[in-house]
């Protein structure tokens, strides 16, 4: 079993056409059906399924494709390592992250990283928190930041922030003046919720299921500023990260209310493979992140930076 032949299996699929495939690789179809045949042979199966016009692949060519992006995955790794060992200051790490984290977390961990190592390239993937840990086990990034401990052996990981979900409403608001609320003030209260299923979106739904309140969610939206920017336009309220909200609480654009018997914090972990050779820009990354980590106990008030 061949790179080449791992390659083309990767492009084909991707593609679903010989000839598409072979002109992102620069090959010929004939050296590419080749290519495929061979490994067809070696491996006892048809990879590809040729009866429609675009090919597909077989119950057996899924699972060599799985196999054949981690194999190609671990060979840019080491080539990387390997570069990256001779110009010493150079190199690409990936990270992936959520939305909120991408806003509000990562500019501070990247500032503070770039002041040491300006050269080194950052890439940044916006994801779902529940996809990261597969992602990074597949090896298609170097660390991710979720909201919640893997609990994977191949995985390993440490805090960078302790975070509270907190209710939202406009200054204006009647319920705004209050010094604190309880879920039943809620229940007549149009509620904006982020579309994407989350614990703490669960969360929020078992608490008031628990206090037999009624959750009106009459808008649901693909982005938190989006929902902040509802919030701010009265069209209802919502319960977002308070690392969201720091500088419309600050200008007071918006305001927040502590309701008795809710409270979701919330710590922020980096995730990476425990066995992993890092790369040289990885493992520098690394070491940044955990001289930033926390030397004391976290706080109990507000969102609070680890690093």
């Amino acid at each position: 079993m061949e790179f080449a032949q791992l390659e083309a299996l990767v492009a084909i699929a991707r593609a679903r056409s010989f000839s598409r495939a072979a002109e992102q690789l620069a090959r010929t179809q004939p050296a590419l059906s080749i290519a495929i045949k061979k490994l067809e042979e070696e491996v006892g199966a048809l990879l590809f399924d040729r009866s429609q016009k675009e090919v597909t692949l077989t119950e057996a060519g899924r699972i060599l494709f799985e196999y054949a992006q981690k194999i190609l995955n671990l060979r840019r790794e080491a080539i990387g390592t390997i570069e990256e060992l001779r110009q010493l200051h150079t190199g690409r790490i990936t990270i992936g992250a959520n939305e909120s984290t991408s806003l509000y977390v990562l500019p501070r961990i990247i500032l503070a990283f770039r002041r040491r190592y300006p050269t080194i390239k950052i890439e940044v993937y916006r994801s779902f928190s529940e996809r990261l840990p597969h992602e990074i086990k597949e090896r298609n990034l170097d660390f991710g930041i979720v909201s919640f401990d893997p609990n994977d052996h191949e995985l390993a990981s440490f805090p960078i922030l302790e975070d509270e979900l907190v209710l939202i409403l406009p200054p204006e608001h009647p319920l705004a003046a209050r010094e604190r609320i309880t879920l039943k003030d809620l229940g007549g209260e149009p509620f904006i919720a982020h579309n994407v299923r989350s614990p703490a979106r669960e969360r929020v739904i078992q608490a008031f299921r628990r206090a037999r309140v009624p959750l009106n969610i009459a808008i649901e939206l693909t982005s938190i500023e989006t929902i902040k920017e509802f919030v701010k336009m009265g069209l209802g309220l919502a319960f977002v990260p308070r690392m969201c909200i720091e500088e419309e609480l600050r200008q007071g654009k918006l305001a927040t209310v502590p309701v008795q018997g809710f409270r979701h914090r919330r710590v922020l972990r980096v995730i990476y493979l425990r066995d992993k050779v890092h790369s040289h820009a990885a493992q520098k990354f690394l070491e940044v992140l955990k001289a930033m980590a926390p030397k004391a106990r976290l706080t109990s008030d507000a969102a609070r930076p680890i690093v």
